[in-house]
């Protein structure tokens, strides 16, 4: 079972927004069960507990784990593919989110429309690599930091924003041959609180995902756009 999987497909995503369909995916994530163990945790009869899991095992998020002998009939114990899953904007491709189409950094829609062209783009990358049997070159940075002021906010932007345009200054090289591009995204914005909670804080996370520029080496779908940063850009931060 993978940790995670994107889901690409409008039919298996609809599947998967059903309640009864979300919530046998929920429960096979915990281990293997046949329809007839499911049933009373769903409070549906087996027969309709069938009918939703072939339709999830048709959009390919359950799979057959085995079968066991149970009197005179034979069940099969169904399991979810993975412990979770995320939906792709490919799923809504009409109307999926673009962050070419304005650049503001300091909009959290932008960074919304960032996210959700990570998320479609790994999804991609994953099964491009998937299908050609390869391992898939990413990074990802995850931290916390509390800035004791807007000011301070502002400062640690300008300077991360500096930084990374040092870097890919530094390292960028648009003509080598056999190079592969990569996408960099860094993202910082209030950390979301529980309820109970009443810390304040930032969040800030960095990803990159890697893609081949050679035929024959590719661990996913070629791409040929090269990340930018621009530290000038960069206006201060107010509450």
């Amino acid at each position: 079972m993978l940790d995670v999987t994107v889901i690409e497909d409008p039919a298996a995503a609809a599947a998967s927004l059903d309640p009864i369909r979300a919530q046998l995916l929920a429960e096979l994530a915990a281990g293997p069960a046949s329809a007839a163990m499911l049933a009373g945790k769903v409070g549906l009869p087996r027969q309709k507990v069938n009918y939703h899991l072939k339709a999830l095992e048709r959009h390919g998020l359950v799979e057959l784990a085995g079968e066991r002998r149970k009197g005179n009939v034979t069940e099969r114990l169904m399991r979810a593919t993975a412990a979770s899953y995320v939906i792709s904007p490919l799923a809504l491709a009409a109307v999926q989110p673009d962050p070419d189409r304005f650049r503001d950094q300091l909009s959290a829609r932008w960074l919304l429309a960032l996210g959700a062209r990570l998320v479609r783009d790994v999804g991609t990358l994953i099964t491009g690599a998937t299908k050609a049997r390869k391992r898939l070159a990413t990074y990802a940075l995850d931290g916390e930091v509390r800035f004791a002021s807007a000011a301070d906010r502002a400062a640690f932007i300008q300077e991360l924003t500096a930084g990374v345009g040092a870097l890919i200054r530094k390292y960028d090289s648009p003509d080598a041959e056999g190079g592969r591009d990569h996408r960099i995204v860094v993202a910082v914005h209030p950390t979301v609180k529980p309820e109970t909670s009443g810390a304040a804080g930032v969040a800030g996370a960095a990803a990159a995902s890697g893609t081949s520029g050679t035929s024959g080496t590719s661990e996913g779908p070629e791409t040929s756009e090269a990340p930018s940063v621009a530290p000038s850009a960069v206006p201060e931060l107010t509450d």
